[in-house]
């Protein structure tokens, strides 16, 4: 069942299945455009345990992923072997089968502070994959979304620079410091998805469109804005 609502295009489905088949061919077919319109693409995605059967479905599509970029929407400031990973875990998830062919551009700079690695982030990002052309978020239980936590000191910076597109945090309720994108960066991609599952995250969400403040719930600065239309897709 397909919902419109004013600031977002809703798509509700009751099983999982149906929500991976359908996000998963929009985001292949977003890529293969960029493809034909450009001669490259970028994929920007969440980390986390919902997105893990989206990585393994995107990954049966035979695309020209020798053509794709791949990046994380946040990371957390640990190396890439440690389970806790967003990198581990969309190398081992998304960067297979067909998809293997795909380039990975990290986050995560090993023996660099995390202070010291914002700059060389957005640089990375800014040279390497801009403009986005598909950014995958996901949202916290906490309504976080990347690594946009509420109630912190960076949040204004998050939710306002236009001087760089990454920002390093530390949360007050997660562990690990963490690099995300900004908010003004998440909202200069051609396309965006907000992908969550699950009774709770429903109530969120919904509590973020009757206009709880984002400083209480980031993912508000998203979804309630107007420059970009966002495709969520929940089940």
């Amino acid at each position: 069942m397909k919902i419109n609502s004013q600031n977002n295009n809703e798509n509700f489905f009751s099983e999982q299945k149906e929500l991976i088949e359908s996000l998963s061919l929009k985001i292949i077919t977003n890529l293969q455009n960029a493809i034909l319109q450009k001669g490259n693409a970028s994929l920007i995605v969440s980390g986390g345990s919902t997105p893990k059967p989206l990585f393994e479905e995107l990954s049966s599509f035979d695309i020209p992923w020798e053509k794709v970029k791949i990046a994380l929407v946040d990371e957390r400031w640990i190396p890439s072997s440690s389970d806790d990973s967003n990198e581990k875990l969309v190398k081992n998830t998304l960067l297979q089968n067909f998809a293997k062919k795909a380039q990975f551009i990290p986050m995560y700079q090993e023996d660099m502070t995390i202070e010291d690695s914002q700059k060389t982030c957005s640089d990375i990002y800014q040279n390497e994959l801009f403009p986005f052309d598909v950014i995958v978020l996901g949202m916290g239980a906490d309504g976080h979304t990347a690594s946009i936590f509420p109630n912190n000191i960076k949040l204004e910076e998050a939710f306002e620079t236009n001087e760089s597109l990454c920002v390093f945090m530390t949360p007050s309720n997660a562990p690990y410091d963490r690099m995300s994108l900004t908010k003004n960066a998440i909202l200069s991609a051609n396309n965006i998805y907000l992908h969550f599952e699950g009774e709770q995250k429903q109530e969120i969400y919904k509590q973020v469109l009757e206009g709880i403040d984002k400083k209480q719930m980031p993912i508000a600065s998203i979804l309630n804005q107007d420059k970009k239309i966002i495709e969520v897709y929940y089940k």
